[in-house]
């Protein structure tokens, strides 16, 4: 018996199918699709993504779109895959495939396959590597790795051996990280010795896919597993090396025994506009949480900055304000969101002089500064209190109502 869930989805693709298993092709759901049938959550039908593979090649493919589709795009012919447009949905069609990356090379070698077990043995995790065919006479489940069992158990393992999978594609490295995150998932431990082995392949992959990779494990409502994950293995070393490197830096301020500790508890502090109290305006919430990521990354470059050593707020805020400004740079962000987060960052501390009793001036010149990220920088500093201590976690929350009263 087909799950009520699955009805919309597979009323909605009918017609396509029909148009495949008329032209002798078998056309199937797959990949993150089926993972979220599967999986029991509610789904949005607007929202859903319609992946597909089938045996026909590209040519076909388009033969079978033409009088269909309202649009058609060819950009990922040459890997298989051909886009439609119809009644404001997206599809993505894929020839089922091999692909595997060169030792030295960024660019994947595909190879097409008639077999869509082939096709899933090359997917990056077995919860990933389950089809649907839609052109049988009922849907069928094609599953040859056990990948709902492991959805069930939230297990995450590679099709084929690890060292395979991360050969094929290394930032499937990266992406086991989000997916321990977001399935809140336990890696086998061959696939962790993976990581730990290969993480230098990641360096074969581009900024930019390294980049959008690492935003969705940063924007998921709770990332901290997947970034210990990418700490632990050594993989964050490869791409964004700062984070690691506050592991067990002592904060003689705030009394913090490890930096990284305190940095993923205010990453995690920083939640989706959605749950902030009524009456806030929306913020830039993925800039917040880079901020957030990044907002004491230069404490280990400036052991003992209290104030009366030599080191300054201004001092210790102006060296995380320029590493941050140097890797954002090196994993190609755009400039606005580099400009964005780094200003964010050499504010981030300004809040914590205002108990020395600041003027309206003062407060007007934070107004100022923050310019159009006051909002984000407000939630950052809020975000920023992670002591266990209630009483003064109380004082610190009454202290910026106070200054937000003020501002207003």
């Amino acid at each position: 018996m087909i799950p009520a869930r699955f009805q919309p989805v597979l009323v909605e693709v009918a017609p396509l199918a029909r148009r495949f298993a008329d032209g002798g092709f078998r056309l199937y759901l797959v990949g993150g699709s089926v993972r979220d049938l599967l999986s029991g959550d509610d789904i949005d039908p607007a929202e859903f993504d319609f992946d597909l593979t089938t045996d026909a090649r590209p040519d076909d493919i388009k033969r079978v779109l033409k009088g269909w589709g309202e649009a058609i795009w060819t950009q990922g012919e040459r890997f298989g895959t051909i886009g439609a447009r119809r009644e404001g949905r997206t599809y993505e069609i894929t020839t089922h495939r091999a692909e595997a990356y060169n030792d030295d090379s960024r660019k994947p070698v595909v190879e097409f396959s008639d077999r869509v077990e082939a096709d899933l043995s090359r997917r990056d995790f077995t919860i990933n590597a389950m089809a649907l065919e839609v052109t049988s006479e009922s849907p069928v489940l094609v599953d040859p790795f056990g990948g709902a069992a492991d959805l069930i158990a939230r297990t995450l393992r590679t099709p084929l051996a690890p060292e395979v999978s991360f050969s094929d594609d290394p930032l499937r490295m990266l992406r086991a990280a989000r997916f321990i995150a977001r399935l809140n998932a336990t890696p086998v431990p061959e696939l962790v010795a993976a990581v730990k082995e290969m993480r230098g392949r990641l360096s074969i992959v581009s900024a930019e896919r390294i980049r959008d990779e690492f935003d969705k494990l940063l924007t998921l409502p709770q990332p901290t597993a997947g970034l210990w994950f990418a700490i632990d293995t050594g993989l964050a070393d490869e791409f964004i090396p700062e984070l690691p490197a506050m592991r067990l830096e002592q904060d003689p301020i705030h009394q913090h025994k490890d930096v990284l500790t305190h940095t993923l508890a205010v990453i995690e502090n920083v939640r989706p506009p959605a749950e902030q109290p009524e009456g806030r305006a929306p913020f830039d919430f993925r800039r917040t949480r880079l901020a957030a990521l990044f907002h004491d990354v230069g404490k280990p470059r400036t052991r003992g900055y209290q104030k009366g050593k030599g080191v300054t707020f201004h001092h210790h805020d102006a060296v995380g304000a320029r590493m941050t400004r140097k890797r954002m740079e090196a994993l190609r962000y755009g400039n606005d969101d580099v400009e964005a987060v780094t200003e964010l960052v050499a504010l981030h501390l300004r809040f914590h002089t205002y108990s020395m009793g600041w003027t309206d001036s003062a407060v007007r010149r934070y107004v100022r500064d923050a310019g159009p990220l006051l909002h984000e920088l407000n939630v950052l500093t809020r975000c920023d209190c992670t002591t266990r201590n209630a009483k003064k976690a109380v004082m610190l929350s009454r202290r910026m109502d106070d200054l937000e009263v003020r501002i207003d």
